[in-house]
């Protein structure tokens, strides 16, 4: 399968809290729901798109936890999002979750590396990891990502967890596909593409 991420960002890099005031407070950001006004039926057609490409969810702790209090206790009928989510494995890279309440997930507790790369190996379209920032920028300090979409959205948020941190691994990416939506939300498709290159 190819490891695909899928990350909401503000023009300036932030992805915390996208979906709601109180989605993820942590670190005292104040400034939740950013994303929602600006999410219009082209993005929303996007992403039930990709959703419906996934073959199984890679997810950190912490969105795991905000995606089962919210679509794991939705009916898989109600939208695409939701029958994606409640129809298809999912797994949890953490070190205390021992008992998962969301149905068909595992918890990859051990060797994270070789578990995905495992993932990896398995037949299939793709291993998407929605959210989880720390464990996307682990993932690509250990190149086992093979494709990014970004959501980039027209407003600076000023505060709050960046998808990026200020210091760390440079990677060169290959452009996919990009488009803009009516609304303004750029989303770009990408393929890490080795070390970039740098003038002399």
């Amino acid at each position: 399968m190819k490891l695909t991420t899928i990350t909401h960002v503000s023009l300036d890099g932030v992805m915390q809290g996208l979906g709601g005031a109180d989605e993820d407070r942590s670190g005292g950001f104040e400034r939740g729901g950013w994303a929602i006004p600006l999410f219009d039926d082209e993005a929303r057609a996007f992403l039930d798109e990709v959703f419906g490409r996934a073959d199984a969810f890679l997810f950190g702790r912490k969105t795991y936890d905000i995606f089962a209090g919210y679509w794991g206790v939705m009916d898989p009928s109600e939208n695409a999002i939701a029958e994606a989510l409640n129809t298809t494995p999912k797994y949890v890279v953490s070190s205390t979750l021992t008992e998962p309440e969301w149905d068909d997930t595992t918890v990859l507790s051990d060797d994270v590396a070789a578990g995905v790369a495992e993932l990896k190996a398995k037949p299939g379209r793709g291993l998407q990891v929605h959210g989880s920032g720390a464990l996307i920028r682990w993932l690509m300090d250990h190149d086992l990502v093979d494709e990014i979409n970004l959501f980039t959205y027209p407003v600076v948020v000023g505060q709050g967890t960046r998808l990026f941190p200020d210091t760390g691994p440079d990677t060169a990416l290959e452009l996919l596909e990009s488009r803009v939506t009516p609304g303004g939300l750029i989303i770009q498709v990408y393929r890490p593409a080795g070390r970039p290159e740098y003038a002399t």
